[in-house]
């Protein structure tokens, strides 16, 4: 019997009561949790709920699950781990991890120090007491600090959270950690400096380098920023951001972290999304497609001459006191490391920039409906933003946003939205389909996203 045989023989109602009474779900309000949907199974690019319906999963799960949901080869793999040896900490090593970490740096197109965790939040945690430490041991204790952009998402712990520039987020959760500054999103559709793209000058990246002057440059330890900001609405930052980004870090002392939880393994069209930039980071953190979503991991990179410049020696606290029990799991290196074979075997990478230009251009149509006021794309990635009013560019509200990703379900597609990130910034339809995706389903997902939006028109 299959695992839907099993779940339909018991009954989808009986189901839900007993999710009712022992679940709590993460970012959804009372009245939805009281009847979510629950996924029993998964192949390619669909996924099937306890009452058998078929979906379309144009969001990837969360983000992540890139090769799709019929893998054997990766479930394969964690089988021959874990019956090989399924665990051991990486206080001393394991071959999966020491594997993972050369692969990585492969991929990165650099040598770099791998430190593995578990999820996105947890590998920027580590990233921001890396780059803490490291300023510590070149005799700079003051470099504390840390940028980070509005609308940018970093994770849920306490630093990673206090990092977000998503204040919706962090109500009720506050005082978080401190010593972190937030500065303007590169937003070329409501650009903060009164631009647009014929007359962008880099602002937006200029205003990195005052803050850096205002807040002594001599206090900031590191700059953190995804490629793209992703689930803030999918910004894409004008040419030349990240590389002006860049500089302005080197100048003035501090670190470039680049947050590739999401935009990395492929997402962007690259190995990683700050390799369409051309820039390399002082540190890289990575999670979701890293296993494609098939088991938890994350790992913080950090170039390995910083490494050895600060961290290559044996004094008094001069190590990383930092551990994490199931961090580098060996079936979860075991899962990565077939993951990126599968993907350098198949060109998933170049796949995934040719579905993006497919995707692309199948969504420009959706701009002759009224609600719809910009649409960005970046490799497999898109925001469709939805506003009240073109002209005055009004954001359209949260409930009508909800209102098109509950048409969509309808429909047996599954899309995305922002949601608890700033006022005003949850009207943004995301799409994040699965690598796995073919282009007649490519433009079946926006088939029914117009159907939706001008249902709600």
């Amino acid at each position: 019997m299959s695992v839907e045989e099993e779940v339909l023989g018991a009954g989808a109602p009986a189901w839900l009561e007993k999710d009712r009474r022992y679940v709590w779900h993460g970012m959804v309000t009372y009245a939805a949790a009281q009847n979510p949907m629950a996924i029993v199974e998964g192949d390619g690019a669909w996924v099937v709920d306890a009452e058998g319906r078929r979906y379309l999963d144009a969001m990837s799960g969360l983000w992540c699950v890139n090769l799709g949901y019929s893998q054997p080869r990766l479930a394969e793999a964690a089988h021959r781990q874990l019956t090989t040896m399924p665990y051991y900490p990486l206080t001393n090593t394991h071959l999966p991890a020491i594997q993972l970490a050369e692969k990585l740096s492969d991929w990165l197109g650099a040598e770099y120090r791998v430190f593995f965790s578990n999820s996105g939040s947890e590998a920027n945690e580590v990233a921001f007491k890396i780059a803490r430490q490291y300023h510590a041991q070149r005799g700079e204790p003051n470099r504390w600090k840390i940028l980070s952009r509005y609308r940018a998402y970093h994770g849920n712990t306490m630093g990673a959270l206090a990092a977000s520039g998503q204040f919706e987020r962090k109500y009720r959760y506050e005082p978080l950690a401190p010593g972190f500054v937030h500065v303007p999103p590169p937003d070329c559709y409501r650009c903060p400096f009164g631009r647009t793209p014929s007359t962008c000058a880099l602002e937006c990246a200029a205003h990195i380098d005052d803050v850096m002057r205002w807040e002594f440059d001599d206090t900031i330890a590191a700059v953190i920023l995804e490629p793209v900001i992703t689930g803030g609405g999918v910004l894409v930052p004008p040419d030349g951001y990240l590389q002006k980004v860049k500089e302005i870090c080197h100048r003035h002392g501090a670190l470039m972290i680049v947050d590739e939880v999401i935009c990395g393994f492929g997402r962007t069209g690259a190995r990683f999304g700050h390799q369409r930039f051309g820039v390399q980071p002082d540190i890289v953190t990575m999670a979701k497609g890293i296993t494609s979503g098939y088991l938890p991991l994350a790992a913080t990179a950090v170039r390995a001459d910083l490494f050895d410049e600060a961290f290559a020696r044996d004094e008094d606290y001069a190590h990383l006191r930092h551990v994490n029990t199931f961090g580098g799991h060996p079936a979860a290196c075991a899962v990565a490391l077939a993951t990126l074979d599968i993907m350098e075997a198949e060109g998933f990478v170049d796949r995934a920039r040719h579905l993006g230009e497919v995707l692309a251009a199948e969504l420009q149509r959706l701009r002759g409906i009224q609600v719809v006021g910009d649409i960005r794309t970046f490799g497999l990635l898109a925001g469709i933003e939805l506003v009240e009013d073109r002209e005055t560019k009004a954001p359209a509200s949260a409930s009508l946003t909800a209102q098109v990703v509950s048409e969509c379900r309808k429909r047996g597609v599954i899309v995305g939205k922002t949601g608890d990130t700033t006022p005003g910034g949850n009207n943004v339809i995301t799409l994040c389909p699965p690598f796995v995706v073919s282009e007649e389903e490519l433009r079946h997902i926006v088939h029914v996203l117009e159907e939706a939006l001008q249902a709600v028109v």
